[in-house]
């Protein structure tokens, strides 16, 4: 959890890293966790580098495990999906109030430049939805096969 502070307070002070807005799936449905934001670090994601997505959160009732399921579009098109344990993006049991969700991932060095949309939903352990959410997030031309 001292890793999600220690990054979000780069964030604050380091140019690299984005603030995103997020819209929820349904306007209309109450989900049981609210998302305040999402942090983006480094910004725009490079291709062949670690990417680092922080989800700020907050719930009010406690959850003891679950899944996140990702889903990601480029230019409107379904490309990739992914499910992980929620208990090893964050602390588990997650108690009432405030916590955090941070997924790293290095995204291949071939992955197309330009812009991506994800969707996020969170289910707890009785497969039961806690929320779904969605934003968009950009690719830059910079790669690792550049570097070398």
């Amino acid at each position: 959890m001292q890793m999600n502070k220690l990054l979000l307070a780069l964030c604050l002070i380091a140019p690299l890293c984005l603030a995103k807005d997020v819209n929820y799936c349904d306007k209309n449905t109450e989900y049981g966790v609210k998302v305040s934001g999402v942090e983006i670090s480094p910004y725009p994601v490079a291709r062949g580098k670690a990417a680092t997505f922080s989800i700020s959160a907050s719930t009010v009732e406690a959850i003891s495990g679950g899944k996140l399921v990702i889903d990601v579009s480029y230019f409107g098109w379904h490309i990739h999906s992914e499910t992980h344990d929620l208990c090893a993006e964050t602390s588990c049991p997650v108690t009432t109030g405030d916590f955090f969700v941070a997924h790293s991932q290095v995204l291949p060095g071939y992955t197309p430049p330009g812009s991506y949309s994800l969707k996020m939903r969170m289910y707890d352990g009785n497969k039961k939805e806690l929320t779904c959410i969605g934003f968009d997030f950009d690719i830059g031309l910079a790669s690792s096969l550049a570097d070398s």
